[in-house]
């Protein structure tokens, strides 16, 4: 059994904010398992990984000898979660997400311990909730209070709609946190206000406040967005071995490090050791191979990570690509579109050529074949560039 210490050291790795540290080190010293809870609604049928950092959380606490309560909103999802969003949105229906339910339920033990993991539908309480009990729940929080939530706030300053049953989201998941007895609740940075809100009703309820413990919001291949399937910049926990690979590899070494907090299992110790030998001129590429192999062979096996890294080398090292392939820097400004980064990069000779290689589908980013004559880049992105058949070049901007 870790100390207290040591279990503090592991939970808060890679964490925005613990409320409260204290009230945590206190259920820590009690030395019974806690109950760690994690909800997510099925709203998509595949999970990518920003989902997993929070799923990586709850197996650290698996580690740590405490009990997962893995909670898949399927009653939530038909209110719709308006954390971020500028505008009502459509609810799923209910055959939507039963169907994406199943699949989280087999995506999510890729990493946690099926032993060790009960997995819940907050259908199983509100489902069998009166209207009556809806008011009740609903006189337990106020108009006030719930105003007090960012995206709230400024849809009702800025003159937009809000839907009454969009106040009904934060209550329930709060609730799901009486019914669950949680200890501790995980969500990323956006979710703050609705873990206080769960703090404020078991208080309510008469049950000792959970910890609620927020964790970054990862960002996607393009380093500046969150990840999300939306924007087309997500690595999918289903993604094919050689495009997972391929699409880690892609990432810049600055985004590698915080992929490797995040989503690797390596002590931090290992990574930190990593990070002194880039310093001392270590290539990070074959750094972030070892972070894509890790993760390749999490989310298949280590023989597809092997054969994903072969193939790898493959396209881009045995006669695809020069060996005497040039490196370059370039100052990225506010950003830099692709048609400017080709011209500058010196693999073509005006951005007119540019734009027209990239309608002829001749333009290739790590071996993938782009079209978009929008795409830009930003300090710290480092890919490999191909124009044509021979030309190439590793551009990192700076």
């Amino acid at each position: 059994m870790a100390s207290i210490a040591e279990s503090m050291e592991l939970i808060k790795r890679g964490a925005d904010e613990i409320l409260l540290e204290e009230a945590l080190v206190k259920k820590l010293q009690k030395g019974e398992p806690l109950r760690v809870k994690a909800g997510f609604d099925p709203t998509a049928p595949d999970l990518h990984l920003g989902h997993t950092v929070l799923i990586n959380k709850l197996r650290q606490f698996q580690e740590l000898g405490h009990e997962v309560q893995f909670l898949i909103g399927d009653f939530t999802a038909m209110i719709g979660d308006p954390t971020g969003k500028s505008a009502t949105r459509p609810p799923l229906t209910r055959d939507e997400i039963l169907e994406n339910a199943k699949t989280y339920e087999h995506q999510v033990f890729k990493i946690l311990d099926p032993e060790k993991t009960t997995v819940l539908f907050n259908s199983s309480w509100m489902g069998g909730m009166s209207a009556a009990d809806m008011i009740q729940l609903a006189a337990k929080h106020t108009v006030a209070r719930m105003l007090e939530r960012d995206d709230f706030n400024k849809r009702y300053k800025g003159g937009q709609s809000i839907s009454i049953h969009e106040f009904l989201y934060p209550l329930v998941q709060g609730y799901d946190s009486v019914a669950m007895r949680a200890d501790v609740e995980l969500g990323g940075t956006d979710q703050k206000f609705n873990l206080l809100v769960g703090r404020q009703l078991q208080e309510a309820y008469g049950q000792e406040p959970q910890v609620a413990l927020t964790m970054p919001i990862l960002e996607g291949l393009d380093g500046v967005q969150k990840m999300s399937k939306s924007l087309g910049n997500y690595i999918g926990i289903t993604d094919a071995p050689d495009e997972m690979f391929g699409k880690l590899m892609s990432i810049s070494d600055e985004l590698m490090w915080r992929y490797f907090e995040l989503l690797s299992f390596r002590a931090m110790s290992e990574i930190e050791a990593l990070q002194r030998d880039v310093g001392e001129g270590a290539n990070p590429r074959d750094v972030k191979v070892q972070l894509a192999e890790e993760l390749v062979g999490r989310f298949h096996d280590p023989a597809a990570a092997t054969k994903a890294h072969e193939n790898f080398v493959a396209r881009f090292r045995k006669g695809v690509m020069p060996d005497d392939m040039p490196e370059k820097e370039l100052p990225a400004g506010d950003g830099m579109q692709i048609a400017n980064l080709l011209k500058e990069a010196g693999l073509v000779a005006s951005t007119s050529e540019a734009l027209r290689m990239l309608k002829q589908g001749a333009v290739k980013i790590n071996g993938e074949k782009v079209e978009d004559r929008e795409l830009s880049f930003r300090a710290g992105e480092s890919n490999i560039y191909q124009v044509g058949k021979r030309r190439f070049a590793r551009v990192t901007l700076v």
